[in-house]
């Protein structure tokens, strides 16, 4: 790993030096990290060192890299329920209003109380009590420190757990993608935020970025992975970047990002007849006591008081959902699919039905819509068994539950294998042109329908990288063809060359791919095949709802809008629509996030 590494990392400096380690979810960003804190062998064990750490100038505490150096990652966090405390044996658990001993309170978690039967040497620890005021204001985290962390939205768990390991005064602070996940006007937060603590150098910061990922201006040195653990750049932030578009903001490590439309004019847009509605949402407000989580506002439309949030998602439209973090998105969700128990309450119709009786209509079963939901969330990703294999995994969208024995066919069967096929060179770590993009582009133009697929036998979706886990949660999503497709935040963590293809067979299924150059052609199936294409994008038939903080994670096919405002704000939800893709409308995301 890493062969010929020479890196240092002065304790002074006369020049302030803010590194950055930047590379796609594969290259070993974490493994690099591991290496920084004393993990992994050294050959020679030598060659690795940390002299101020064994210096008389080094406090006592800070003597061990494992004290000195604290890393903090995303990947066990990403599906919102992380490492604090003890979470929710299930996934309504962190709506219902009922509390366990085990439920900590933020404040809780930041003051190291989360045990139920401390040691007796532990109760004498206790956090300063003006670092955690300081650490709560910066970070704004005063509105949450009563809420039980299980209840935290997946930004608001970012900060919580990026403000535990400050208290924990580390002299470095190794951050791993610490801005995927979070909304516009977070980033802008965090940003500032983290630049204070490196221009005092407390705690000094190592960043682990994407690619794509915003590249703050403070950054002055950087680190470029390449494939197979090499480092393929470093040194000055200047001499490894290339300006995007002339803006200085928007640099970025010269990696290819060629900027082409997703979805070209021929693109499949929605037509303008109206298909029958399959979520109908009239005056839903959603409370916690008398904290509004979701819908709390007021207001006149056409001369009628609205109470509350009203919406409806019809067949074949695509929807974006947005809202800064904690605006609700995931409540709303878990209304739709009846995860969340005032599902029952509230009037709401799925596919036409509530899920209490009315008179002459039965309820509508957790079975029927399961049925006709595909869902991909960070929440569906954090409850996943690890140990199903890839192919389980996919089937495992004609089961009622993830464990259950899944319903199939030799068509499904077909459709299973017709996916794996497309996304080989992203599923399996084996395929011999995994590491190299061009070798993806040449695999997807000369697509071998009659290609072995028992590889997806042997590997688990638990030892998966980060970024094939949310693949393979996609594909189960969208293979039985639901009414309703959900994707929560379903491309992110992808790498950018992953995610643009995923969108791709979003809208055109079999019928678009990748050449050597990046551009879109169309797909034929090699001379001489039998089988006909089993997928060809989402159809007029099925309606889509895509909630993303990231404007290159929302598929051009994405035509209307809402966007919700913070819970405790009374402002109603905004709507609006895209007459273009809105990778060609840069003003509406803006407009969305009200920047």
């Amino acid at each position: 790993m890493f062969p010929g590494l020479k890196f240092s990392f002065p304790a002074q400096f006369t020049f302030p030096e803010n590194w950055a380690v930047i590379g796609p979810s594969n290259a070993g960003k974490t493994t690099f990290f591991e290496i920084l804190r004393g993990h992994h062998l050294s050959i020679p064990p030598t060659a690795r060192s940390f002299p101020h750490l064994s210096s008389e100038a080094a406090n006592l505490r800070y003597r061990s890299p494992a004290r000195a150096i604290k890393y903090l990652g995303f990947d066990d966090e990403r599906g919102g329920a992380g490492k604090l405390g003890t979470r929710g044996a299930y996934l309504s658990a962190r709506y219902e209003s009922h509390r366990e001993d085990t439920d900590f309170t933020v404040l809780d978690y930041l003051k190291g109380d989360t045990d139920l039967n401390p040691m007796e040497e532990q109760k004498g620890k206790r956090i300063d009590d003006e670092s955690l005021g300081n650490v709560i204001k910066e970070l704004g985290l005063e509105a949450l420190l009563n809420m039980p962390t299980r209840n935290l939205s997946n930004g608001q768990t970012r900060r919580v757990r990026i403000a535990r390991t400050l208290l924990e005064n580390p002299m470095v602070l190794l951050l791993d993608e610490p801005f995927m996940g979070l909304d516009p006007p977070t980033i802008k937060t965090l940003d500032p935020f983290l630049y204070s603590l490196a221009k005092i150098s407390s705690p000094r910061l190592i960043l682990a970025l994407r690619p794509q990922d915003p590249l703050p201006d403070w950054i002055t040195h950087l680190i470029q992975l390449g494939p197979k653990l090499h480092v393929a750049a470093q040194g000055l932030r200047e001499d490894n970047l290339a300006p995007r578009h002339g803006r200085k903001a928007e640099a970025h490590l010269s990696i290819p990002r060629d900027k082409y439309p997703l979805v070209s004019n021929s693109t499949p847009r929605l037509s303008s007849k109206k298909g029958e509605a399959l979520v109908e949402m009239h005056d839903v407000c959603v409370k916690y006591g008398d904290k509004p989580a979701l819908g709390g506002w007021r207001e006149e439309v056409d001369g009628e008081a609205w109470n509350g949030l009203r919406w409806t998602v019809r067949r074949g439209e695509r929807w974006g959902l947005f809202g800064p973090n904690g605006s609700g998105k995931t409540t709303l969700l878990s209304l739709i699919c009846s995860d969340h128990p005032q599902s029952y309450s509230l009037p709401i119709k799925v596919f036409g039905r509530s899920r209490l009786p009315q008179p002459g209509e039965p309820g509508i079963s957790i079975f029927d819509i399961q049925a006709k939901i595909g869902q991909s969330s960070p929440e569906t990703h954090a409850f996943f068994p690890r140990n199903l294999t890839i192919r389980r995994t996919i089937e495992s969208a004609w089961a009622d539950t993830f464990l259950s024995t899944p319903l199939l066919t030799y068509e499904r069967d077909e459709a299973v294998d017709a996916y794996l096929r497309w996304f080989e060179a992203e599923l399996n770590p084996s395929f011999e042109a995994s590491l190299t993009p061009s070798g993806r582009r040449k695999y997807a133009r000369e697509y071998t329908p009659l290609r072995n697929t028992d590889w997806a036998d042997d590997i688990r979706f638990g030892d998966a990288p980060f970024s094939a886990q949310r693949v393979v949660l996609l594909l189960r999503a969208i293979i039985k063809r639901p009414d309703l497709v959900i994707l929560d935040e379903a491309f992110s963590g992808m790498d950018e060359y992953v995610r643009d293809k995923c969108m791709l067979f979003l809208t055109w299924g079999e019928n678009r791919c990748f050449d050597s150059r990046r551009q879109i052609l169309v797909n034929r199936l090699q001379p001489g095949s039998q089988r006909k294409k089993l997928f060809g994008g989402l159809s007029d038939k099925q309606a889509l709802i895509c909630v993303s903080h990231v404007k290159e994670e929302v598929p051009g096919l994405v035509q209307d809008w809402i966007s919700l405002p913070e819970a405790s704000s009374g402002k109603p939800a905004r709507f609006g629509r895209f007459e273009r893709p809105l990778e060609e409308s840069p003003r509406a995301w803006d407009e969305i996030w009200g920047l």
